[in-house]
């Protein structure tokens, strides 16, 4: 089958305030158009506060907006959250949902987050929806075993292949500067298409967790990593565009 478009996704956490974000924007903007075309997609995640101007400043240029989460119900009286169609006024394509910030910093169980996913894709965005393991499950050797059942649980019924995106995360990794082995991740990317059945080999399964130009290479030499979801690299617009262009 043809080749998967490749995905780079840039998450900014919560860092960022109205004028840095808007340069780093622009920046990794006009860097993407000094190299049309591209033959890869790429997002770029801001904090909530910034969608609405980060959205403005990459209307017209390659780049596409996302979101890193959000509610499961399109309105209501939820104090404080942020619906899928309030990201989708945005501007927003695509939305990060299940990161490990949220399963272990915010008590996020996988059955939330398969609803989270069925309402974003029902608003019309992609979901990115993250799986991983901790350092203690990965000495345990139970990798496999966590990979799998986060990722059943994290999907809806009724899973939209078209509005997938699969990332693993291992927790371990992220903001740690350490990273598995290209083969080792090769390894889980195999297992989550093999989880996936038969929408396996459509979706696209990205790499995050300490992404650096260093190693973006070496990672996405591998077929099987269909882009990555970059971190603290993303903040740097110099950084995260010799990461994306590894794609090309």
């Amino acid at each position: 089958m043809a080749r998967r478009r490749r995905l780079v996704v840039g998450n900014w956490k919560m860092y960022g305030r109205l004028t840095s974000g808007l340069v780093l924007a622009q920046d990794i903007a006009e860097q993407a158009e000094a190299a049309r075309p591209l033959n890869f997609d790429i997002v770029l995640c801001p904090p909530a506060t910034l969608t609405w101007a980060i959205g403005e400043a990459l209307l017209g240029t390659p780049v596409m907006l996302g979101g890193q989460d959000c509610h499961t119900a399109n309105h209501g009286a939820y104090t404080g959250d942020l619906s899928p169609a309030m990201f989708v006024d945005l501007g927003c394509r695509y939305m990060i949902l299940g990161h490990s910030e949220r399963r272990y910093g915010h008590g996020e169980t996988s059955e939330l987050i398969a609803k989270k996913v069925e309402a974003a894709q029902l608003a019309g965005l992609t979901t990115i929806v993250c799986v991983g393991e901790t350092a203690e499950e990965l000495k345990a050797g139970s990798t496999s075993e966590i990979i799998e059942k986060q990722l059943r649980e994290s999907l809806p019924k009724k899973v939209k292949t078209a509005n997938l995106v699969v990332a693993y995360e291992p927790v371990w990794a992220i903001g740690t500067g350490q990273a598995p082995e290209p083969e080792d991740v090769v390894t889980v990317h195999k297992q989550i298409r093999e989880v996936l059945g038969e929408i396996g080999e459509t979706v696209r399964v990205l790499y995050g967790g300490s992404v650096t130009p260093a190693n973006a290479e070496k990672i996405l030499a591998e077929e099987e990593v269909d882009g990555v979801l970059v971190g603290s690299a993303s903040l740097n617009a110099d950084g995260f565009w010799a990461i994306a262009e590894k794609c090309q």
